[in-house]
């Protein structure tokens, strides 16, 4: 068997091409067996097909590369949730842009390791301009602001909670109920207290009884308060700057968590719902939700570059002293991990495509079809609306409905693979969860997506089986 050609150097385009038609023909085949947002069937079904193609997971002899990728790649696409659909809407789960896409497999082939600038010598200087513009963003008032790639809004709020023990010493942290369980992790992982948790009644912190904590622990030691723009359960945004006014008053630090919501600040009908995202001492953002990028592409600004010192790390054979001196950049304080992929050239890739008034435009259009939806729902007799929403998030249940008939409705739609919704419980009651993410979504479809639910739901009260 020859040597397998490899996807960097001159000769890699030319390896990858046919490649790349077997792979595009496998996506569009296993979509079309699929024929829907996720596979029919449960797991019972889709585990053995998956198990089926890959056996045996490793043949003495090898099936080649057409066949590898054909198989592989058809059965995964047939037995996949497809967020491109628009009745898969279940979670913070984007569709990915085409050609953010491309750029990853440009990332792929060339594959540039982000802890030493002889690995990633453009890769470096990409990343280091495009992470200080996001700062900007976010920060349009600090003369030095900066923000790192990270895995997503688990990694970064991680990062928040470590610079502030670093900056502080032992820290007390502040979290709404509506905080992603990620804040709570972050602390025990870094062996801080467990958080102090606020009441969110109305889905977002309350100013009073945030104050009253802030009061109580006066004294105690320093003090870290993280927000939400953007929650995960009901997409609402905490008041941040009513929060900031009272961290300032207190002598308090300010995380934003806006993993989810901070790309409204590419948006001009929509950026005002985040105010004061630019008083926390970090923000965490995420440009896989509302940013349409391949996973990953998360990120944690500050306001001053020198607020990312505690992670500077020094490894000789990485970053060598007189290499430094030289002028070579020193990459090992730009994440925890050592070796990473170039995840910024998707991003700077779609900033540069589509411009602030084409992000724009992606993100009202997803936030029209939430308030659709809504609009929708209102107007249908047998369902009830949780709230209008603030985001691209819409929580809804049939009326008159209980608990056990909202999960069951849930769970017999993706076993038939006729749509993918979430689950919430708040305001006392189980929620059917839509998260809207998909920008080519259309009235009709929100309108076939309700009348899944609403049929299913007649089914089981007049007591027939779910098929």
């Amino acid at each position: 068997m020859p040597t397998p050609p490899l996807a960097g150097g001159t000769t890699g385009p030319a390896a990858l091409r046919p490649l790349l038609d077997t792979v595009l023909n496998a996506l569009h085949e296993g979509a079309h067996r699929r024929d829907g947002p996720l596979p029919a069937g449960g797991p019972d079904t889709v585990t053995p097909r998956m198990r089926t193609a890959l056996h045996p997971a490793i043949p003495d002899h090898g099936t080649g590369p057409h066949h590898a990728l054909a198989t592989l790649i058809t059965a995964l696409t047939e037995g996949a949730a497809d967020p491109a659909h628009p009745h898969c809407a279940a979670h913070l789960h984007t569709p990915p842009l085409a050609l953010a896409a491309a750029a990853d497999l440009a990332a792929s082939a060339l594959n540039p390791s982000m802890d030493s600038w002889d690995q990633a010598p453009a890769a470096s200087a990409l990343e280091a301009d495009i992470t200080t513009a996001l700062a900007a963003e976010i920060y349009p008032h600090h003369t030095a602001p900066d923000a790192l790639i990270t895995t997503g809004g688990t990694e970064a709020n991680q990062l928040a909670l470590l610079l502030a023990r670093e900056r502080h010493g032992p820290i007390q942290t502040i979290r709404g109920a509506n905080a992603h369980h990620s804040i709570t992790r972050a602390a025990w992982l870094l062996g801080l207290p467990e958080p102090h948790t606020i009441p969110t009644p109305t889905g977002v912190i309350d100013p009073a009884a945030l104050n009253d904590t802030l009061t109580r622990l006066h004294g105690q030691g320093p003090v870290l308060v993280t927000a939400t723009a953007g929650t995960t359960d009901t997409g609402q945004i905490d008041p941040l700057t009513h929060i900031a006014d009272l961290c300032h008053t207190h002598g308090a630090e300010l995380h934003i968590d806006a993993a989810y919501g901070g790309p409204l600040l590419f948006s001009p009908t929509h950026r005002n719902k985040i105010n004061g995202l630019d008083r926390a001492h970090s923000v965490t953002l995420d440009l896989h939700k509302l940013g349409w990028q391949p996973a990953s592409a998360g990120i944690l600004a500050v306001p001053d570059h020198h607020h990312l010192d505690p992670l500077h790390h020094h490894a000789p054979y990485l970053n060598a002293d007189d290499d430094t001196e030289a002028g070579l950049p020193d990459l090992l304080g730009r994440s925890l991990r050592t070796t990473r992929r170039p995840d910024v050239l998707k991003i700077a890739v779609t900033l540069q495509a589509l411009g602030r008034t084409g992000l724009a435009d992606l993100i009202d259009r997803t936030c029209t079809a939430a308030h659709h939806l809504a609009d929708l729902i209102t107007k249908t007799p047998t369902l009830e609306l949780h709230d209008r929403p603030t985001l691209t998030t819409v929580l809804f249940r049939p009326t008159h409905t209980d608990d056990h008939t909202v999960a069951t409705i849930r769970r017999t739609l993706l076993t038939r693979g006729h749509a993918v919704l979430g689950r919430t419980h708040t305001a006392g009651h189980l929620w059917l969860k839509a998260t809207l993410l998909n920008p080519h979504t259309t009235p009709d479809d929100l309108q076939e997506l309700l009348h899944l639910v609403t049929r299913l739901a007649t089914e089981l009260t007049e007591g027939s089986t779910p098929r």
